[in-house]
């Protein structure tokens, strides 16, 4: 495979993502969903990275992540999923790659990107038909957000600096998905 170009600098922000080989599912269980949920609070707490938005899907997956060190963001996909992927292997008894090639990394660099990247992660869920609305999703931080949740995959310094009042965000997530407010086509992100 080719070399990633993304450079990962500190202090960037990185929209991780990727998805099942053949777009079979990566999650089989709560279970699964939790160890890489626990894999990822220790990853980012070891390599300085914060975790500004994600979603656990059946299929794929999508992180919103700060790098505050020299260490590359990209440390949280290569170990977390990495290992994620040898884990499930070795349970179910499967062989071959779990994942559709490398995740994929796109450097954030204006804060409407920012924040409309942070609804669609949190509205991805309804987006594809799993559940009704986010708030009955629980494989996202978009209850630790609103503040319904406590949580430590979610950062209250940039919420606050981006989304100072909570139901405005819930608004704003709610008119993505009732589509009065679609993401801007240059704006246009992957499954």
């Amino acid at each position: 495979m080719p070399r990633r170009t993304t450079p990962f600098l500190n202090g960037h922000y990185y929209h991780i993502y990727n998805r099942g080989a053949g777009k079979h599912a990566i999650f089989k269980e709560q279970d699964n969903y939790l160890y890489i949920l626990r894999q990822t609070k220790d990853c980012a707490r070891l390599f300085n990275l914060t975790i500004i938005a994600y979603v656990l899907m059946p299929n794929h997956y999508h992180f919103l992540i700060r790098q505050d060190s020299d260490a590359p963001v990209s440390e949280l996909p290569k170990r977390v999923f990495g290992g994620y992927s040898r884990a499930v292997n070795r349970r179910y008894g499967w062989s071959g790659t779990l994942f559709e090639g490398r995740f994929q990394a796109i450097h954030i660099t204006e804060d409407a990107h920012l924040r409309h990247l942070c609804r669609y992660i949190h509205a991805n869920p309804v987006l594809h038909g799993f559940v009704n609305t986010p708030e009955t999703w629980p494989y996202s931080n978009y209850l630790e957000w609103i503040g319904k949740r406590p949580g430590t995959l979610v950062n209250h310094a940039f919420i606050q600096e981006y989304f100072p009042n909570r139901s405005d965000y819930i608004q704003f997530v709610r008119d993505l998905i009732e589509g009065r407010s679609p993401i801007p086509e240059t704006l246009k992100f992957p499954g």
